[in-house]
């Protein structure tokens, strides 16, 4: 036990550690228009695809859980050596472009002045305002990082976890019960495949074929898009009913049994977490509140040593 204590210890100080280093007016000197470039590649890969915020979110969460916002989630893989983007966790991740682009441009703005981490982190930023929800001023002055490991994937929070691994892997990376489901509310974006609920639609147990804690209409229509033994690579289903609106359904259709991750289902059983679902359903300004408090406390910890020229290389 002291071990662990020991070890969140400096997890702690490593996430506090870089937020007090971080600042809004990093570049103010430097680089004062990367939040206005940034924006811009951002607000046009959405206007040709609707699907760029939720994989712009999604790949700033997934970066942050592996070795901090270092950006190692856009480097690819090289030879045999598979990097984040590749394991299994992340095959579905896309809109590396955006990032890409936005670095261009910031490049010949400001030349080797601004992180790949940064960047990743206003663009989800943006992503979240773009899709009608709240935005706020991102700490700025990450470090990019130079290592890139798909196996270390697995050290995300999976949609099969149950309420204590959820707690663990957030409280592993200095987040709270509070910021767990918080940043949950992400799922109001998106689109989820078979792969990542058929647990709850086909031999749920050895009683039953189907999560009773699903509303039955919602399943039937999951195991009509997803059938047993489903091959289609790209079938699945949006993760709520707005799926490109960032609001507050995704609590209101979680207390419904609406919702499709046994991870989502299970911020319903712990009274601590079920009592902050039902508040962040009653009101929007309070899960639009918290989640900019909790997104920026996850986009704080502790990454990377450099500003990397290109994004998914190492040079």
């Amino acid at each position: 036990m002291a071990g662990i204590g020991i070890a969140m210890l400096i997890m702690w100080c490593l996430t506090w550690c870089m937020a007090s280093a971080l600042s809004v007016k990093y570049y103010e000197q430097t680089c004062p228009q990367v939040e206005h470039i940034v924006a811009g590649a951002v607000h046009k890969a959405t206007m040709n695809d609707k699907t760029v915020p939720a994989a712009l979110l999604r790949m700033h969460f997934h970066d942050c859980f592996i070795r901090g916002c270092d950006a190692s989630v856009l480097l690819e893989s090289k030879g045999k050596k598979k990097a984040e983007k590749d394991g299994p966790a992340n095959i579905s991740l896309h809109a590396f472009y955006v990032i890409e682009n936005a670095k261009k441009a910031v490049e010949a703005e400001c030349p080797g002045v601004v992180s790949c981490a940064d960047i990743l982190a206003l663009a989800a930023r943006d992503a979240v305002a773009l899709s009608g929800g709240p935005t706020w001023e991102v700490p700025k002055g990450r470090k990019d990082g130079r290592i890139s490991n798909a196996i270390e994937t697995r050290q995300l929070p999976a949609p099969v976890f149950n309420i204590s691994q959820l707690e663990q892997s957030f409280s592993e990376r200095g987040l709270s019960l509070k910021d767990l489901v918080a940043l949950s509310g992400g799922h109001t974006l998106g689109f989820a495949h078979c792969s990542s609920f058929e647990n709850r639609i086909h031999n749920f147990n050895a009683k039953q074929d189907i999560d009773p804690s699903l509303n039955p209409s919602l399943a039937a229509k999951l195991r009509s898009i997803c059938p047993a033994h489903n091959k289609m690579k790209n079938a699945g289903a949006p993760l709520d009913s707005t799926s490109t609106t960032f609001d507050n359904a995704y609590y209101k259709l979680l207390l419904q049994g609406n919702t499709i991750f046994s991870s989502d289902q299970a911020l319903l059983t712990h009274p601590k977490t079920k009592a902050l679902v039902s508040k962040y359903a009653a009101s929007q300004k309070e899960f639009h509140r918290a989640f900019v408090k909790s997104i920026i406390k996850m986009g704080s910890i502790n990454g990377g040593t450099e500003i990397r020229l290109h994004c998914k290389l190492v040079r």
